[in-house]
């Protein structure tokens, strides 16, 4: 009898726990639906009203239940991305990546997802222009958009993004200058990443007034002088990444800031000499001025006896 007994209310206890568990992350049904209609679009079958069940993809705010986070990654996928998933009242994380064949624009809807906090959409054949209209998401602190497709220009808008501190639109597509309007990007620490697409120009020199923390402009058709970039002490630049543009400019007075780690100017026309200051960084871990036009010695000491 004890032994009945102890079966009994070990299923008891099984049983309430998972009605507990069933209650508190049923999604609302408007999420159900979207989430209904997404895997609609997929080609998928979704037959369930609780959303919040399926970990892979969703997760579920654990006080309302309400979808907050949406990921669709390493799908082999041929299809646009869903534009249901706009419809996501609470949504605060979206990651679509590595979808090779995931094709079409980013859609429009993705406008509403105003409590955005991180959008990536990346490493798939998403193609078309950045929208102009990413500038309402303005509670984005990421935003990864590289490794796609996407052409035209910078929309200059995205400086209005004022919680922003990091970009990623490298390798893609894009063509056009670097908007001047980046100069007034209010987020501390800023990293920018524009590596491996078609940008021309000079580097505008309003980028000095933001306050970036890494820069990566490698394989663009960039020209000019771009050192009001880094003339400034008081930025807390620790990243400078200029290779392989067409950057023609005397490197002899240009003063890095003293927190710099990496350095890579290769590959350009810069003239002149190498700073004596450089051997002063003291957390400096690679430095590149290789296939250049630069003339004088190499400064010895500090952290340059270590380099290669």
């Amino acid at each position: 009898m004890p032994r009945l007994i102890f079966v009994s209310l070990l299923f008891t206890f099984s049983f309430s726990f998972t009605l507990t568990s069933a209650f508190r992350w049923q999604c609302p049904a408007a999420d159900a639906q979207v989430v209904a209609e997404i895997f609609a679009a997929l080609n998928w079958t979704y037959t369930g009203t609780d959303c919040c069940h399926l970990t892979n993809m969703i997760q579920c705010n654990p006080n309302t239940s309400s979808v907050t986070s949406f990921t669709l990654n390493s799908y082999q996928l041929n299809a646009p991305i869903p534009a249901a998933i706009g419809k996501f009242a609470n949504l605060q994380y979206v990651s679509i990546h590595n979808m090779p064949n995931l094709h079409g624009g980013i859609p429009p809807s993705f406008a509403s997802l105003t409590k955005l906090t991180y959008l990536r959409i990346s490493g798939t054949n998403v193609s078309g222009p950045i929208p102009t209209w990413l500038n309402r998401l303005t509670n984005l602190e990421s935003l990864d958009l590289s490794f796609n497709q996407l052409s035209g220009s910078i929309p200059p808008t995205l400086a209005n993004l004022p919680k922003l501190t990091m970009l990623h639109l490298d390798r893609n597509m894009l063509t056009g200058p670097l908007p001047d309007s980046f100069g007034q990007f209010r987020g501390a620490n800023l990293q920018i990443f524009l590596s491996h697409n078609s940008l021309s120009g000079a580097v505008p020199k309003s980028l000095a007034q933001a306050d970036f923390a890494r820069i990566d402009l490698d394989r663009n058709q960039l020209v000019g002088d771009p050192s009001p970039l880094f003339n400034n002490r008081s930025k807390s630049l620790t990243s400078i990444i200029l290779s392989r543009n067409l950057f023609n400019f005397d490197l002899t007075s240009v003063v890095f800031p003293s927190g710099l780690w990496i350095l890579d100017f290769s590959h350009n026309m810069i003239y002149g000499s190498i700073p004596t200051q450089i051997v002063e960084l003291p957390n400096l871990q690679q430095f590149n001025v290789s296939y250049n036009r630069l003339c004088g010695e190499i400064p010895q000491g500090g952290n340059m006896q270590k380099l290669d």
